[in-house]
């Protein structure tokens, strides 16, 4: 191992206790045969403050248990979020990223800002778990339905974000008379923007239960918004990957129903990810499904099934693919 090798290994293991939370396993199924070099692997992520870091964290806690010993090391790496790791993984700066698969399915078909650009080369590996458009609005802004926001100033975060992406998606369709006006806040600014009146509603795709939505809705006087009608409407019969669902608002101590709209969390790669590396990730991932459930409570109801099929609108890496016919998951 050379000394620029030695250097990024040592940096890893200085990494360790963050990935090892989670009690140890045995390993399951047959192990592949590696190449003998060690394999360093990026997951392209979020916001430190979001689901995506933590997410990724725990599958890289899978990974370094499961395969250390072939020589892959894996690393969950903040960005600025999902249009951000199309990009990087189309780049080669991550070899994995989360993104949201109506983002994953922009970028591959060449529509919204990647117009006329298709990511031919993305892949899909698999899916996570369904996220929710939810938008948490100041209490005396008066924003409990869609039609609300017009006139109100809403985070919409940043133009590198999966949230901004499907939110111009929603604007398109709304009333541009009265537009909503977007703020670019980050994540750990929203909050106390909400409470002193800097904006009157913040809007995240994210799967529940969220320690956001729990923080906004304690911070101070807030509100769920419903979020329907014939921009919804459009929007989803448009749009197959999008799908109807309600906030879980028993988990925030909420009575009601509040109607919403969403995605799923994927994690994509490029065609020219190495075949070995898609395989054994993919492995890993599938045969720890109740360890990765215990790990975040985002990821609790984990299903083999959803993951191999639902919001994949890139076409699995065939690495993948293989893994998930070997276990009987696709034909």
């Amino acid at each position: 191992m050379g000394p620029m090798k030695s250097i990024i290994g040592l940096l890893f293991l200085l990494r360790i206790p963050a990935m090892v939370s989670l009690a140890a396993v045995s390993v399951v199924g047959p192990t592949p045969a590696y190449p003998g070099t060690e394999t360093f692997v990026s997951i392209g992520t979020g916001e430190i403050e979001g689901v995506y870091y933590p997410v990724a964290k725990a599958i890289c806690g899978v990974i370094f248990r499961e395969l250390l010993a072939q020589g892959i090391w894996c690393s969950a790496e903040t960005t600025p979020g999902s249009v951000y790791n199309i990009e990087g993984v189309q780049s080669g700066e991550l070899e994995f990223g989360i993104v949201q698969s109506d983002v994953q399915f922009s970028a591959y078909n060449g529509r919204g800002q990647w117009g006329g650009r298709p990511v031919s080369g993305l892949r899909s590996v698999l899916s996570l778990y369904p996220e929710l458009v939810t938008i948490v609005a100041r209490g005396d802004a008066n924003v409990h339905t869609l039609a609300d926001l017009a006139d109100k100033r809403l985070n919409a975060g940043g133009l590198g974000t999966g949230t901004r992406a499907t939110w111009d998606a929603v604007a398109a369709g709304l009333d541009q008379n009265r537009p909503v006006r977007v703020m670019e806040l980050r994540p750990d600014e929203t909050t106390s923007a909400l409470c002193n009146g800097s904006i009157d509603a913040d809007l995240f795709i994210v799967g529940h239960p969220s320690a956001l939505v729990s923080s906004q809705l304690a911070a101070c006087r807030t509100n769920l918004v419903a979020i329907a009608g014939p921009a919804i409407d459009r929007l989803i019969n448009d749009h197959p990957f999008y799908t109807r669902g309600f906030i879980p608002t028993k988990m925030y101590g909420i009575a009601g129903k509040i109607p919403s709209f969403g995605v799923r969390a994927t994690l994509v790669t490029s065609a020219s990810a190495k075949p070995w590396v898609v395989a054994a990730i993919a492995r890993a991932i599938m045969m720890h499904i109740a360890e990765l459930r215990a790990a975040q409570p985002v990821l609790g109801k984990l299903k083999a099934e959803e993951m191999v099929t639902q919001g994949l609108t890139a076409p699995l890496h065939p690495a993948a693919a293989k893994v998930y016919k070997d276990l009987g998951l696709i034909k």
